[in-house]
C-alpha cells in the first residue's frame, strides 16, 4: 500500500466523564493503542515520523497528572481543552506554561462551545495561541462555519477564523480541527462530499499564504467509519463517540490502513 501523509487521531473527552470514569476510560484507551504495534513511538511534536498514526487524549484537567503516567511510553500524546492567555492574578485559569512543564502536547483552543458560552472571540483566541506557541504547545485550533453552506464559503470562512487566531505563526505550527458548528453533536457528521470539498479548498487557500505541511483533522460526530471516506483529511478529532475506548481502537485501525501501517 502506498504511504500517505501522517495521520492524526485524538478526542476530547469534553467534561462527560467523572474522575473515576476517566481513570478507567484512559486505562482502555492505552491497552487499545498497545495492541497496534505499529503505533510504538510515534510522537505529535513536530510530525516527527512521516507517514505515522500519531494519536493524542484531551483529558479534563484534573486527570492530567494521571494521564502522563498513564500514557507513559505509549507514544500517546497528552492534550488540554483549554488554556489561559496569561499568567498571574487570573483566578481559576490555567497557564500553557503551566500545562507545557506538566508535559502536555497540546491544546485545544477556540472551539465552538468556548466561543459560544464563554464569548472567546477572534481577539481572545489569538492571544491563546500565541501564548500556547511561546509556552513550546501545539495549538489544535477549531475552525468551522455556523450554518451548511456552500463548500467555497465555507473555506472561506474558516480560511479567516484561522488567519485571525494565527496571526505570525506559521501554519506549520498548528493543526486545525474543522468542525462545523452545525454537525457538533448532531446524530450523524457532515457529509463526506461536502467535509472532502470544504477540507480541499481550505488547504489551497491556506497553503496560499505561505503554509506547506499544513495539518487539517475533521471533528463533528466522527466515530467508526468515516475516516475512510474523508480523502481530503489527515485524521480525526473525535468526541462522544471515543467514550468506548473499543472504538477509539477501530479508528486507529482505519488510520493504520491509510498509512500503509501494519495492523495487529
Amino acid at each position: 500500500m502506498t504511504t500517505r501523509r501522517s495521520q492524526y487521531v485524538g478526542v476530547s473527552t469534553k467534561m462527560y466523564l467523572g474522575y473515576r470514569q476517566s481513570l478507567d476510560w484512559m486505562d482502555g484507551i492505552r491497552a487499545e493503542v498497545l495492541a497496534r504495534p505499529a503505533l510504538a513511538g510515534a510522537a505529535l511534536a513536530g510530525a516527527a515520523l512521516a507517514g505515522a498514526v500519531h494519536t493524542f487524549v484531551a483529558p479534563s484537567y484534573p486527570v492530567l497528572e494521571s494521564a502522563q503516567r498513564t500514557f507513559c511510553g505509549t507514544g500517546v500524546s497528552i492534550g488540554a481543552q483549554n488554556c489561559s492567555a496569561g499568567t498571574g492574578a487570573l483566578t481559576g485559569e490555567v497557564s500553557a506554561g503551566l500545562l507545557a512543564e506538566l508535559g502536555v502536547g497540546l491544546v485545544e483552543l477556540g472551539h465552538a462551545e468556548r466561543r459560544r458560552l464563554f464569548g472567546e472571540d477572534d481577539v481572545v483566541v489569538a492571544a491563546k495561541l500565541a501564548s500556547a506557541v511561546d509556552a513550546g504547545l501545539t495549538p489544535l485550533l477549531c475552525i468551522g462555519e455556523p450554518e451548511r453552506t456552500s463548500p467555497q464559503e465555507a473555506a472561506a470562512f474558516c480560511r479567516g477564523q484561522a488567519e485571525a487566531a494565527l496571526g505570525s505563526t506559521e501554519t506549520d505550527a498548528v493543526i486545525f480541527a474543522y468542525e462545523p458548528v452545525w454537525a457538533i453533536g448532531a446524530t450523524e457528521p457532515a457529509p463526506a462530499d461536502y467535509v472532502n470539498d470544504v477540507v480541499s479548498r481550505l488547504r489551497a487557500l491556506l497553503d496560499q499564504g505561505g503554509g506547506h505541511g499544513t495539518r487539517i483533522i475533521y471533528g463533528g460526530s466522527a466515530g467508526p467509519g468515516l475516516l475512510p471516506q474523508l480523502d481530503a483529511v489527515d485524521g480525526l478529532f473525535l468526541g462522544r463517540f471515543a467514550h468506548k475506548p473499543r472504538n477509539f481502537g477501530l479508528v486507529l485501525d482505519e488510520a493504520l490502513a491509510r498509512t500503509g501501517g501494519l495492523l495487529p
